[in-house]
């Protein structure tokens, strides 16, 4: 019996290179995978890291040698294999990346055919024992699978162009911040589309080139400090608004024309609101985290907003089953029924790059009452020796004269003008900490020190 594999979490795979995430080890996932899911063929790809494409090709390997056929998509943000895996119609898809975590890690992201998760309860599980047990049959090599290396990019741009009306666009300026991650290839494409109709965006890219040393840090633009290249660029050239994305490109960030940061949940109001005026009704998926604004903007958009656990496996399989439109969470993931109900970071910016000139207003005009009218803390995370008995004294504090007290994810706890979420992390031994109030910002700053000093003592 072979050691635990570590590098297997709740939703995805991830781990350290050498000891945890070797091509030995990618080798049995895609071996496990194959027997797993038995699926005739696999799309992979891998993002800008430069253990991914080693890692990626010993993973092909253990899938071919499962007899399953691998299609290359080469260098590619996880949301391409998300859109390769439904649009080809193929059995599954795998994307070697690790986002936003250190140098050293790198990880996976599994799907099956229409890009349906594959995660903890959905058969990660199953993969990681037969991965670990490392009991395979002798390979047939009459029945091993085909290699081949295909390009998606053209179809995956025309899909998403597809979200917008290029003649609703006026001129527009904006820095677009790559990271040095995967991103760069597809902004590119994106750009030649709009030169061909003569859309007048004008792109300032920065870390635009694909380079895994990254020198300008790891992209991760959820950490203030990896803001400021972003923010700097947009003062600098005057832009109309700023995009900075993770490593991946499966989440983007946006800036508003004064470099200042918009938290991501004003974006999901903004973005429900869009859709709703393309389909009065719809449903629209949130999380529990910051909920007030987007219910409010939902309702009042005549759409019907339907709260869901936090991370994607619960957003995507809560959007299938009440078919919702778009499902948003604050962490920046933004969710779409016609992309298979996946996330993507590239259709949010053009979204909001087509309302900034159908409404004629800045950025920070288009959310600046939204915030006003729902101010909230953003996540503050605490890392605590004893997370079950800081949580308990929180909630020994507040549950008594709580109007809502709800435990879908973590404690949601609500009062006539503020409520707020507490949560252990899945994945880190932090708890986190979302306040919001109604159009009580000193209420909000008061409430959320209460609550930090009840948590840390």
């Amino acid at each position: 019996m072979e050691k635990r594999l570590a590098c297997f979490k709740a939703y995805d795979i991830r781990g350290r290179l050498g000891d945890e995430l070797n091509e030995d080890i990618a080798y049995r996932i895609g071996r496990a995978y194959g027997e797993f899911a038995k699926p005739k063929v696999v799309v992979v790809g891998g993002d800008v890291r430069l253990t991914s494409e080693s890692l990626k090709l010993a993973l092909s390997d253990g899938l071919r040698d499962a007899g399953t056929d691998v299609l290359d998509i080469g260098l590619s943000g996880t949301e391409e294999i998300y859109f390769a895996t439904f649009h080809l119609g193929v059995d599954g898809g795998i994307e070697v990346t690790a986002s936003h975590n250190p140098m050293d890690y790198n990880g996976m992201k599994l799907v099956r055919e229409g890009a349906k998760p594959i995660s903890g309860d959905t058969g990660l599980r199953d993969i990681q024992r037969l991965a670990e047990e490392n009991q395979f049959a002798q390979v047939d090599s009459t029945c091993r699978g085909d290699y081949q290396k295909v390009s998606i990019i053209d179809a995956y741009v025309d899909h998403l162009m597809g979200y917008i009306n290029p003649a609703n666009f006026k001129s527009l300026k904006l820095v677009v911040n790559s990271g040095n991650g995967a991103a760069g290839h597809v902004i590119d494409e994106i750009e030649h589309r709009f030169k061909t109709l003569a859309v007048p965006i004008e792109f300032i890219k920065v870390h635009h080139t694909a380079d895994g040393n990254f020198p300008n840090g790891i992209p991760n633009p959820l950490l203030p400090e990896c803001r400021q290249d972003t923010a700097d660029a947009v003062k600098a050239h005057g832009a109309d608004m700023g995009i900075a994305f993770d490593g991946d490109f499966d989440r983007c960030f946006l800036f508003d024309e004064t470099g200042g940061f918009i938290e991501g949940y004003y974006i999901v109001g903004l973005l429900a609101e869009a859709f709703l005026q393309k389909q009065p009704g719809a449903k629209i998926i949130h999380d529990p985290r910051l909920s007030w604004n987007t219910i409010d903007v939902v309702n009042n958009a005549g759409g019907i907003p339907v709260m869901s656990k936090t991370g994607h496996a619960f957003i995507k399989e809560r959007m299938r089953a009440e078919d919702a439109i778009y499902g948003g969470e604050m962490s920046a993931h933004h969710y779409f029924r016609d992309f298979a109900y996946c996330d993507s970071g590239m259709i949010p910016w053009l979204l909001v790059a087509e309302l900034l000139c159908v409404k004629g207003k800045t950025l920070s005009e288009l959310v600046s009452d939204r915030m006003a009218a729902y101010p909230a803390s953003g996540e503050i995370n605490s890392k605590l020796t004893n997370p079950e008995a800081a949580i308990a004294r929180v909630l020994a504090a507040y549950e008594k004269d709580a109007l809502v007290y709800d435990q879908t994810d973590g404690i949601s706890i609500e009062f006539a003008d503020w409520r707020f979420n507490l949560r252990s992390s899945n994945t880190e031994p932090v708890v986190r900490l979302n306040v919001e109030s109604r159009g009580k910002t000193m209420l909000m700053n008061e409430k959320t020190d209460e609550i930090l000093n009840l948590l840390r003592s």
